[in-house]
């Protein structure tokens, strides 16, 4: 047994042997260069490697119509040259320093994500600064990322039932607020971006007041401090961006939206509901709401429905964010089975819980679920560095993730019974329903 699952079976309740407890609140020193870049370090000896996490606070939230869909586009344009290293140089200098990179675009963040030696360090530092001060948005890079772009998002949605219906139903469920729209962008939108735009884009939002850098691994404090006074201080600060101000306005009656996709074998339903922002209160009742659903085979919906052949999976999904967002279900319905029959079973389990509750057993269950999920992710320093940065952005303050198992725990199958009651309920809910044939008025 780990010392840190020991430390869980603690913090559960289950063991009560003291142990040696794992990352702690004040391993993690932070610092912030005169230009506003925040960067947090957490020293980790455990391997020879380190990381470096660069969250920029954009993501299709900070788009307005007409040019969705441009933060994921710097996604690629990132790679693809700049003063120092010219096209495709980032990766193959990376690469022959040992180390590898990825990167992913939310709806509120774009995430550079490198992983190297720790004798790499300096290049990763070398590498990153120069992209951000000197990205050469050159034309006929910007035409030929473009099109890989639009390629994705064409192949996305013939390939992706998911993204197909999350398209249609986001922009169903809101009606004001630019999670309306799809992280890759409209189609025309794509087509449209202006070199400007993009020059525009990066400058205010890839501005060194607008990232939150993670380093964690073998590295030192004050080797960070020097590495981040050379490369990255002399990029000057830019005026910060805009407020998003847009508030989605209360959703009084049922939506719905039909989407038909005539590959779709059986229908595909989804529901969405209204939940606040990840920095709310209810974020782990709704969170463990969600696993006691849809995780395991112990699960609600999987003793109800998959079981029972009613459906071929059913599914939930809470997304982090920085406003308040959606609660999807999705449920794909097993061979015979109508679209009305699959969506009637989904609400059933959940008006269950609104009105009959769940057991303290069955909470129990989950919250193992979850808290060895916790602790699986922070056993490594990529696991670390990702979630001290989520929740220094989505929860304010990086010092909360170290009392999310007390967090898990407190939360009581009332708790449970009450978000259920007060955002699963039929005022607040958008359905939509993917299939190859839509069902007739008669």
């Amino acid at each position: 047994m780990t010392r840190k699952l020991i430390a869980l079976l603690m913090t559960l309740g289950v063991l009560s042997t003291p142990t040696v407890s794992a990352t702690q609140a004040e391993d993690i020193n932070s610092f912030t260069l005169d230009n506003g870049m925040k960067i947090m370090v957490l020293e980790d000896n455990s391997i020879p490697n380190a990381n470096m996490y660069i969250f920029w606070k954009v993501g299709s939230r900070n788009e307005v119509p007409g040019i969705t869909g441009i933060s994921h586009f710097f996604e690629h344009m990132m790679f693809n040259g700049s003063k120092k290293f010219g096209p495709k140089m980032f990766d193959r200098t990376m690469e022959a320093a040992g180390g590898a990179n990825n990167a992913y675009t939310s709806e509120d963040l774009t995430v550079y994500t490198d992983w190297f030696p720790a004798s790499g360090i300096e290049t990763i530092f070398d590498l990153e600064s120069d992209r951000i001060a000197n990205l050469d948005i050159d034309p006929e890079m910007v035409e030929s990322e473009r099109g890989v772009v639009q390629s994705e998002r064409t192949t996305g949605l013939e390939n992706s039932n998911w993204r197909t219906i999350q398209e249609a139903l986001k922009s169903v469920a809101f009606s004001a607020h630019p999670y309306s729209w799809s992280v890759i962008g409209y189609e025309s939108d794509i087509a449209a971006w202006t070199l400007e735009d993009l020059q525009q884009y990066h400058k205010t939002y890839y501005a060194p007041n607008n990232a939150l850098v993670v380093i964690s691994g073998d590295v030192k404090l004050a080797q960070v401090k020097a590495l981040a006074d050379q490369y990255f201080a002399p990029i000057p600060a830019q005026a910060p961006p805009k407020a998003v101000r847009t508030v989605e306005p209360e959703q009084k009656g049922e939506r719905r939206v039909f989407v038909k996709k005539e590959s779709v074998s059986t229908p595909n339903i989804m529901l969405a509901y209204h939940v606040p922002a990840t920095s709310h209160a209810d974020y782990y009742a709704l969170d463990l709401l969600a696993s006691m659903l849809s995780e395991g085979n112990s699960s609600r919906f999987y003793q109800s429905l998959v079981d029972k052949q009613l459906a071929v999976a059913a599914d939930t999904y809470m997304p982090m964010s920085f406003d308040p967002n959606l609660f999807y279900i999705l449920g794909v319905a097993n061979a015979g089975v109508s679209a009305d029959t699959l969506e009637h079973a989904l609400i059933e389990q959940i008006d269950l819980i609104a009105s009959q509750g769940v057991t303290q057993q069955e909470l129990e269950k989950v919250k193992n679920i979850k808290l060895m999920d916790f602790y699986k992710t922070m056993e490594t320093i990529n696991g670390k560095a990702n979630t001290l940065g989520t929740y220094e952005l989505y929860f304010g303050d990086y010092t909360k993730l170290f009392n999310a198992p007390d967090a898990y725990n407190k939360v009581t199958p009332a708790d449970i019974q009450r978000v259920a009651q007060t955002y699963l309920i039929k005022a607040n809910r958008t359905v939509g329903v993917l299939a190859a044939t839509e069902e007739s008025d008669k």
